[in-house]
């Protein structure tokens, strides 16, 4: 059972989505941030509020946290975002180029994250989560989502449908990246009630994305039900904001990676001894993309290579060591680049899918040595290594699209 619940979303006023949207917190570079921030109205002065502060500023003081919160007041002060009524969902549709997915925004329960109801594969970083405790508990509210999923089932999946044909449309943005959002918010009771019971017959969601928003918001709610000698477990804080999407209608993308050395090997004995753990011949097209699972392309000094992992050398009936990315951290990236730690070595970058395989020719030809194209992970593979609560290796998956920030805020109290 899962209790997944409507709240009083706030939400740009009518009119105001396209300028208010922006893209989330964490996908942006500084720069980005400040190119995004000159309009005044952008939900970026509240998610990326140093961009309003003197360059020199530390990205985690305080003061930046005071000002996110200032800065949200402000737009609700102005009218810029509004808050409902009554407790809503919203169906969040979204397409890019031939790939639709569509779900809901609600609010998720702490206390199932708690106790691992809702599941996760990812670590998480105690700085960053830092940030996103720090951020919420001053803003006193989720403005960004945790992308949840859930095994998709007939019922869920047929509403959804339903909904986007019978609702007026709420919202509409057309991104950066040329992808379509809209959002129909669902407010009669009785649709709003039909929606809840689906999600009670949903046994566990997992997080495809937002570990450390999960995270962040468990700790701030233990912090709040600490402070509040009432507490009742209603409280919005005991919730989070999510979008919850049928597994079936998510596409993970490939995330590559690209090393700056040979770690001290020339490029002769670096290609002998990859050649133990895989088979290795020339690309039959280049740049070269994987077609199935267990294949990798490398680009070495700027020539393409397809490698085949060789049998044998990871267990085919784990989940998480017949992961591509667990096959190339342990039978190349640890022991020929020396590269032991992937969250932490300054050596080893990682570029998401959406950039094209052009991306890491570029990085090669700008003097880094060698990048890996991968196979992207499978939604079964993912879900398999949650349900036996295990942790994939980092930078996994990436998913596309995006969900937007500045749509829809989930205040805590």
């Amino acid at each position: 059972m899962s209790d997944f619940r409507p709240f009083r979303a706030v939400r740009p006023a009518d009119g105001m989505e396209q300028k208010v949207n922006c893209p989330p917190y964490d996908v942006i570079s500084f720069e980005e941030a400040r190119e995004i921030g000159r309009s005044p109205e952008s939900f970026m002065h509240v998610i990326r509020a140093e961009i309003d502060l003197p360059m020199e500023s530390d990205h985690y003081a305080e003061s930046v946290y005071l000002k996110a919160k200032e800065n949200f007041e402000r737009m609700l002060n102005d009218g810029i975002l509004v808050q409902e009524e009554e407790p809503i969902y919203y169906v969040y549709w979204q397409k890019m180029k031939d790939h639709l997915q569509i779900g809901v925004v609600g609010g998720a329960s702490v206390e199932e994250y708690q106790k691992d109801l809702i599941k996760k594969h990812e670590l998480t970083r105690q700085d960053k989560e830092e940030d996103r405790v720090n951020h919420i508990k001053t803003v006193n509210a989720n403005t960004g989502m945790v992308f949840l999923t859930f095994r998709a089932n007939e019922k869920l999946d047929s509403l959804l449908q339903e909904y986007c044909k019978q609702l007026p449309l709420s919202m509409r943005v057309i991104d950066e990246n040329d992808v379509e959002h809209r959002l129909y918010a669902v407010r009669e009771e009785e649709k709003v009630a039909k929606l809840r019971s689906a999600f009670e017959e949903i046994e566990c969601m997992y997080i495809a994305d937002g570990h450390h928003r999960a995270a962040s918001s468990s700790r701030v709610r233990d912090l709040l039900k600490e402070s509040n000698l009432e507490h009742t477990g209603d409280e919005e804080y005991n919730f989070f904001m999510a979008v919850a999407f049928p597994h079936s209608h998510l596409e993970i993308m490939d995330y590559n990676r690209v090393v700056q050395d040979l770690n001290g090997l020339s490029e002769s004995e670096f290609l002998e001894r990859v050649e133990l753990a895989f088979e290795v011949e020339d690309a039959p097209e280049s740049p070269f993309k994987p077609l199935k699972r267990h294949d990798f392309g490398m680009c070495l000094l700027g020539k393409w290579y397809r490698l085949t992992a060789r049998e044998g050398t990871f267990d085919a009936k784990d989940p998480v060591s017949s992961l591509d990315v667990d096959i190339l951290q342990k039978n190349l990236l640890s022991p020929l680049l020396g590269i032991d730690n992937p969250r932490k070595d300054s050596r080893i970058d990682f570029v998401g899918g959406i950039r094209g395989l052009s991306a890491l020719e570029n990085r090669i030809a700008n003097g880094w040595a060698v990048a890996f194209s991968m196979f992207p992970t499978s939604m079964e593979e993912l879900l398999a290594v949650a349900d036996q609560g295990r942790i994939m290796p980092p930078k996994s998956t990436w998913f596309e699209p995006k969900l937007r920030s500045g749509l829809v805020v989930h205040l805590l109290r």
